[in-house]
C-alpha cells in the first residue's frame, strides 16, 4: 500500500464514521451497549452493570492509535518491542492520570479527563523515551531517534483523542454552550449543525438538564479538527518532516483544548480558565523547547511503510491489540454512574 493510499484509506473510513455518527450518537439509544446481570434482588429483578458504547470508542480509539503507532515506528525500524515498551511506559502513566488529575480538579470520585491523561503523557514522554533509547543501546544495540519517535506519539495522540471525542457525544459528556447562549455573530459564522442529545442517563442531561436543546456541537469539531491534523501529521512524517509533525500535531491540539473549553458547558471548575486551559498551553512551550533539545543531528532515513505494515501484520501483535482492546472496554465501558434493573422470562408462545 503507497502511501497515500494509506491515508486515502483512512480519511474515507472517518469521513463515513463521522458522518454516521454525529448523526446517530446523540440519540438515547446510542449510550448503554449491553447489560451484565450482577446480584438478584428479593422480587426477583437483577441488578445489572451497564456497558457503555462510551467505552467501546474508548478502546477502539485507543488501539487505533497505538496501531497507527506500531506502523509509523516500524517504517524507522524501530522493533515492535521496543514501540510496546515505549507504549506501556507512557500509557501507564496517563491512563491512570486521567482519573487521578480529574478527581483533584474537578472533586468527582467517577470522572476521568483526557486532558489530564494527555498532559502526563506529554511532559513524561521525552524522558521516558530517553531513557528507553539508552536502556536498549547497550541491551539490543538498537537505536532511537527521540524526535521522530515524539512525532509518533503527536499523531497517534490526535488520532485517539478525535476518534475518542464519539465517546462523547455517545455518553453526552465534554459538552458545548446551547446555541442561544453563543454570540449571535459566532453562530453565523460557525453555522455548524447543533447537537440535540436525548435520554435522561445522559450526563448532559443530570448535570446540566440541557437535554432536548441545542447544542454547540464542540466534540464534532474537536473530532474532525484533531483526525484531520493527525492525517497531515502523517503526510509531514513520511516526508521526513519530522520536527514539523510533532509540533504540529502538539500545537493544534494543544491550542485548541484551550479554546474549546470556552464553548464548553460541561463543569471545567469555579475559574474563567480552567486548570486543564493552562496545562494545555503550557505543553506547546514545552514542546518547541523538547523538539530544539533532541533535533537530531544524524540525517534519518525515510520512512518506509512497508516495513511497518509487515510488523503491525505480526499475528502476535494483532493478538496483543485485540487483549489491550478488551482491557480497555472493561476499563472505560462499565458505567459508574448508571444503573439497571432487570428480569427475566420465558417467551412460552416459543417452546
Amino acid at each position: 500500500m503507497t502511501p497515500y493510499l494509506f491515508i486515502f484509506t483512512i480519511t474515507l473510513f472517518l469521513f463515513v464514521l463521522f458522518r454516521w455518527a454525529f448523526r446517530e450518537l446523540p440519540s438515547e439509544r446510542w449510550q448503554i451497549l449491553g447489560v451484565i446481570p450482577s446480584v438478584k434482588e428479593s422480587d426477583g429483578f437483577w441488578q445489572g452493570i451497564n456497558l457503555t458504547y462510551y467505552g467501546l470508542f474508548t478502546a477502539t480509539a485507543y488501539v487505533f492509535a497505538i496501531g497507527l503507532a506500531y506502523i509509523l515506528l516500524g517504517a524507522l525500524s524501530v522493533p515492535a518491542g521496543m514501540t510496546t515498551v515505549i507504549l506501556l511506559v507512557i500509557c501507564s502513566a496517563s491512563i491512570p492520570a486521567s482519573r487521578t488529575l480529574a478527581h483533584i480538579i474537578e472533586k468527582k470520585p467517577h470522572t476521568a479527563s483526557v486532558g489530564a491523561a494527555s498532559f502526563v503523557g506529554i511532559m513524561i514522554a521525552p524522558f521516558a523515551l530517553w531513557g528507553i533509547k539508552h536502556i536498549f543501546s547497550l541491551v539490543t544495540h538498537t537505536e532511537l531517534n527521540i524526535l521522530p519517535t515524539l512525532a509518533v506519539l503527536g499523531i497517534a495522540y490526535a488520532f485517539g483523542e478525535g476518534i475518542g471525542r464519539l465517546a462523547c457525544i455517545s455518553f453526552g459528556c465534554c459538552y458545548g454552550k446551547p446555541l442561544d447562549e453563543l454570540p449571535v455573530l459566532l453562530r453565523r459564522i460557525l453555522g455548524f449543525r447543533p447537537f440535540v442529545f436525548a435520554g435522561s442517563t445522559k450526563k448532559i442531561a443530570y448535570a446540566d438538564h440541557l437535554d432536548e436543546m441545542e447544542i454547540f456541537p464542540v466534540q464534532a469539531i474537536t473530532a474532525v479538527l484533531y483526525c484531520v491534523t493527525g492525517i497531515m501529521g502523517i503526510l509531514l512524517y513520511i516526508s521526513g518532516f519530522y520536527r514539523f509533525a510533532f509540533l504540529l500535531t502538539l500545537t493544534i491540539t494543544q491550542l485548541w483544548r484551550f479554546l474549546s473549553e470556552f464553548l464548553r458547558a460541561d463543569y471545567r471548575g469555579s475559574k474563567k480558565i480552567s486548570i486543564y486551559q493552562i496545562m494545555a498551553l503550557f505543553t506547546i512551550p514545552y514542546g518547541f523547547f523538547i523538539a530544539d533539545f533532541f533535533y537530531p543531528l544524524n540525517i534519518i532515513k525515510p520512512a518506509d511503510l512497508l516495513m511497518g505494515f509487515k510488523i503491525i501484520g505480526n499475528p502476535l501483535l494483532l493478538i496483543f491489540l485485540q487483549i489491550l482492546w478488551m482491557a480497555m472496554f472493561w476499563h472505560s465501558g462499565r458505567s459508574h454512574v448508571t444503573g439497571a434493573r432487570l428480569k427475566f422470562h420465558v417467551n412460552h408462545t416459543k417452546i
